[in-house]
């Protein structure tokens, strides 16, 4: 008999994006970039627990059964509410954001040992539950791949040297790091991506991938490699989930052995799908296959 898949765990928040557009009612979408990230690699096939928070409330139920639908193993310390975001759209879809929340993940010990592990945002970086985070992150070290997506938000990050700190502190604990150009210029001002790439790789990891938006990505390597790969054009509906969905379907290739350029072919493109609807909306294994055959299709 074959053994199930070790599933991987994802840690960190969940958060009920409370989309306002301007244009009719306030809509509520599952989010919360861990959550996003676990979800979509759970669209793609792959086995998934997260590690998170969520409270006994309408939101809550709401991700719950979001995250449950793709077949995500939620594992939920309770907290008094689910946290919240108002997420403003302006006219090209990017999305601003207002928080409600609080990060309090208490300390949580593995049944057994997870084929990866993937964390990032909120939970990363944002005390109290972030000790929790690293020391299990710290536990698995050398043994269990990780990634890392900063996924940085300006209004909780605190002043910017800390949060560097903290960043920094978790990019040297991964194999593979992925952030926005965005994200970059926050924490680096003035600096360029490749640049920072660079400084990131000498903290340890194998693998540093930055997306551009409409510019595409990059991803460069520790032994020097260098890949490039350009955005899929596409309109764009709204931003939300843009990046988890990238991040989780680069994870989903490299753990199926892909080399850099596809795994990079994979993400952008499922980045593509989920602008063009509302919300985190990632895709399914059948949409980013139909979609990666329709590019090959142009090109051939």
């Amino acid at each position: 008999m074959t053994r199930p898949a070790s599933p991987v765990l994802v840690i960190g928040e969940c958060v009920a994006d409370i989309v306002r557009s301007g244009e009719g009612p306030d809509r509520v979408h599952p989010g919360g970039s861990p959550a996003n990230v676990a979800y979509g690699l759970a669209r793609l096939g792959r086995p998934v627990t997260l590690l998170t928070e969520l409270g006994p409330d309408a939101n809550g139920r709401l991700i719950r059964k979001h995250l449950e639908s793709a077949g995500v193993l939620v594992r939920a310390a309770e907290v008094a509410r689910t946290p919240s975001a108002v997420v403003e759209l302006d006219g090209q879809g990017r999305a601003r954001y207002t928080f409600d929340i609080r990060w309090t993940l208490p300390p949580a010990e593995l049944t057994e040992p997870p084929a990866a592990v993937h964390l990032g945002s909120i939970a990363a970086v944002t005390d109290p539950g972030a000790a929790s985070v690293l020391a299990l992150v710290e536990h698995l070290h050398g043994r269990t791949p990780i990634s890392y997506d900063p996924n940085v938000r300006p209004a909780l990050m605190g002043d910017r040297a800390g949060a560097v700190r903290r960043v920094e502190r978790c990019v040297a604990l991964s194999d593979l790091v992925k952030a926005s150009d965005e994200d970059l210029a926050w924490l680096y001002p003035g600096e360029r991506p490749e640049a920072v790439a660079e400084r990131w790789l000498a903290l340890g990891p194998s693998v540093v991938a930055v997306t551009l938006g409409a510019e595409g990505a990059f991803a460069r390597t520790a032994e020097g490699g260098r890949v490039v790969v350009p955005a899929v054009p596409v309109r764009v509906a709204d931003t939300v989930g843009a990046g988890d969905s990238f991040m989780a379907a680069f994870l989903h290739a490299r753990a199926g052995g892909a080399d850099l350029s596809v795994c990079l072919t994979r993400a952008v493109t499922a980045a593509a799908l989920t602008v063009a609807r509302p919300g985190a909306n990632p895709p399914s294994a059948a949409e980013l296959a139909a979609a990666l055959a329709e590019a090959d299709g142009r090109e051939s």
